[in-house]
């Protein structure tokens, strides 16, 4: 029975890793369900100055997004948000293709653009950032 019973803790002790090491990988795949959806909402309904949120503060610093870009958010409404399933490209990066189309709202055109994400994980913050970039809707694809 001791014998049993040290078998069976010596089981669940070596068990107890992987179970960690699963709830992580499963914690990582929530926030970035969460950051995906959130972020797609938030350009859908057209905040960009929230959208910028989501841009790593590295990123963002070296390369703030132009007036002009912000303000070309201002005249477009995005009538569609058609995302690609993601890509994983190593245990801290993803890629994701999405196509917007657009309306803008001065000319009562439509108009389509194709927006390549690249979301990256920082272990020490335990947050998906954008590191691509707002989306290019100057550009036609």
């Amino acid at each position: 029975m001791r014998r049993t019973l040290s078998l069976i803790l010596l089981v669940l002790v070596c068990l107890l890793p992987a179970g960690c090491a699963n709830q992580e990988i499963r914690s990582k795949q929530a926030i970035l369900k969460d950051t995906l959806r959130a972020y797609a909402a938030t350009i859908r309904w057209g905040e960009i100055e929230q959208a910028v949120s989501f841009i790593d503060p590295k990123v963002l610093a070296e390369h703030p997004p132009s007036t002009i870009d912000l303000e070309r958010f201002k005249q477009v409404r995005v009538s569609s948000y058609d995302e690609s399933p993601l890509v994983t490209v190593g245990p801290e990066e993803v890629r994701q293709t999405v196509q917007l189309d657009l309306f803008n709202v001065n000319t009562q055109t439509a108009r389509s653009a194709v927006d390549h994400q690249i979301w990256k994980y920082d272990k020490a913050t335990k947050h998906w950032w954008l590191v691509s970039g707002l989306p290019d809707i100057s550009r036609r694809e």
